[in-house]
């Protein structure tokens, strides 16, 4: 059976008032408006989450709502542990889930490291080595279950940031 582990990072976050807490950051204007490209755009490729773990920042719990409407169909749990979390933490988070797809919307430098640790091969894309805010990979496990995927396990499918998806 094929699995397939979407990772997101959060789009681009504004940084206006230094005297708010980290967690609390919104998301900036040109995050705003690039976010729903990564909706549509996953949607267009067929890559449709059944669940969506996301972290409990402002920043991501923002992106999650504009490319939300894209995935009316999908199960979001909002938890805390993924804020900032280190790769670890967001891969034993996928390997308790019950669905077939699922996405992960979290922060650097944790959802890059976890993205580069779970793929066989890595591409040479700058983009994907950089991982950008609003990047955002598909990876496919041939596995039964979440429990079984590991490091160096995954193929990349899908991979873009919104500059690729802007006209």
């Amino acid at each position: 059976m094929t699995l397939t582990l979407i990772l997101m990072r959060h789009a681009k976050s504004g940084w206006d008032d230094p005297t708010m807490d980290d967690i609390d950051r919104p998301l900036s204007e040109r995050g705003r408006r690039q976010a729903p490209a990564l909706g549509h755009w996953l949607r267009e490729q067929g890559h449709i989450p059944d669940l969506a773990l996301v972290s409990g920042a402002a920043r991501t719990r923002e992106t999650w709502s504009l490319i939300a409407p894209d995935f009316p169909e999908t199960r979001v749990e909002h938890r805390d542990a993924l804020y900032l979390a280190a790769p670890g933490t967001l891969i034993r988070a996928v390997k308790g889930a019950d669905a077939r797809t699922v996405l992960i919307l979290a922060h650097n430098p944790g959802i890059a490291q976890a993205a580069h640790d779970l793929l066989r091969h890595r591409p040479d894309d700058g983009d994907f080595l950089r991982y950008p805010t609003s990047a955002t990979a598909v990876i496919s496990f041939e596995a039964d279950a979440w429990s079984d995927i590991g490091s160096g396990e995954g193929e990349l499918v899908a991979f873009t940031i919104p500059a690729r998806l802007e006209s």
